[in-house]
């Protein structure tokens, strides 16, 4: 179990890769000869092995490593990978991780029989980016997010804009027609009351008289008025009566 290495890839793109391996002592004999001890072993396949990954990674783009199917990107790893990567994201990879670890194995393999080793199989354990790239990428997500935000953002406010101007046509429809109605049924009971004076009139000219001074002295008189009538004016004729009567 090395540990990670920087490698570029065929298309520029500079990334960590810590690898594993899992090996065995096929020939004690030449083992004890050639390496005499574990710690020694496990450097020689670090230097083995990482150098086999690194001619093979050069050779690969990016996507050929950290791709292994006919996966498809989801739409934000599509916006990660459009920050390193050129070319179609969602077609399957030539080759694919899986491939190129066995590639590591078949190439290493040749290497360690002399030194009484027998490689099991080499695995990708980790990919990422560098610290560089990887600001990048976030730097790319967090745009790409708040673009999605903005969006999402104007559409609101566009169903907002849309629903408050079709509740303002409402609230005018509802307004006018309750006005309409309030007019008509204004105009109804004018009419009535209208009615009611000319019968009132027909049957008692003079109290209807009266009644209408009545009416025009509640319009002109306040609560601190003095009212000087002359003698001969309906209202003071009614309370003269009244005044007789007591």
């Amino acid at each position: 179990d090395g540990d990670p290495n920087q490698i570029p890839t065929n298309d520029k793109t500079f990334i960590y890769i810590d690898n594993t391996a899992r090996w065995r002592i096929s020939n004690a004999l030449t083992f004890l000869q050639a390496v005499g001890s574990i710690t020694r072993a496990q450097s020689l396949l670090d230097d083995i092995i990482n150098g086999t990954v690194r001619d093979l990674v050069n050779k690969n783009n990016l996507i050929e490593i950290i791709r292994s199917s006919d996966w498809k990107p989801d739409y934000m790893m599509s916006t990660v990978l459009s920050t390193t990567q050129t070319g179609d994201m969602t077609k399957p990879p030539k080759q694919g991780r899986d491939k190129i670890s066995q590639q590591v194995l078949a190439v290493a393999s040749k290497v360690t029989p002399k030194y009484g080793i027998e490689l099991i199989d080499v695995m990708f354990k980790r990919v990422n980016y560098i610290d560089t790239v990887r600001k990048k990428v976030y730097d790319r997500m967090i745009s790409e997010r708040k673009r999605i935000a903005a969006e999402k953002r104007s559409f609101g406010e566009g169903r907002k804009a849309e629903i408050l101007g079709r509740v303002d046509r409402e609230l005018k429809e509802i307004t006018s027609k309750a006005k309409k109605e309030a007019t008509e049924i204004k105009g109804k009971a004018d009419a009535e009351a209208t009615k009611i004076y000319g019968r009132t009139y027909s049957q008692n000219p003079e109290f209807y008289a009266f009644q209408k001074s009545l009416e025009s002295y509640k319009n002109i008189i306040t609560g601190n008025t003095s009212l000087i009538l002359s003698s001969d004016s309906d209202l003071f004729r009614y309370l003269e009566s009244l005044k007789k009567q007591n």
